[in-house]
């Protein structure tokens, strides 16, 4: 377990749960600014995350889960994340996650018409996050 005097207060909301709820020592996650690591008494922050894998370091356990899109904000002893979604790896659907790989793949060839080139791209980084932690699982 962690020293008391290095944990801060996580939370990680999405719209249908509170996916954690708990103490840190350390995070990690990816932003529209690169991947931030953040420690107790990190300096105020607000950022955009992207599509990644947060991880959730407490003494010697590394929690890793998939973060799709959301917001970071950095206040004092507390983090917050409001993410569109999160999963931890067991949560992971595989056949789903390369179905809607194909899928993505497929639009931005351009073999279905007119697209969304965003929205097709971020589906494949979420299906891609998808795969690589679960895939960490087995």
């Amino acid at each position: 377990m962690a020293d008391e005097d290095k944990l801060f207060q996580l939370q990680v909301i999405s719209p249908y749960r509170i996916f954690f709820d708990g103490k840190a020592e350390m995070i990690e996650v990816k932003t529209t600014e690169g991947e931030i690591g953040v420690l107790k008494h990190h300096i105020p922050l607000t950022a955009i995350i992207e599509p990644g894998i947060l991880r959730i370091i407490n003494g010697g356990e590394v929690k890793e889960a998939a973060l799709h899109d959301g917001f970071l904000e950095i206040l004092g002893d507390r983090v917050t994340i409001l993410a569109e979604s999160c999963e931890w790896p067991e949560e992971i659907d595989m056949n789903r996650a390369a179905e809607a790989k194909v899928r993505a793949e497929r639009r931005l060839r351009g073999s279905e018409g007119e697209i969304n080139v965003t929205r097709a791209e971020l589906a494949l980084k979420r299906s891609l996050i998808r795969i690589e932690l679960a895939e960490k699982r087995r």
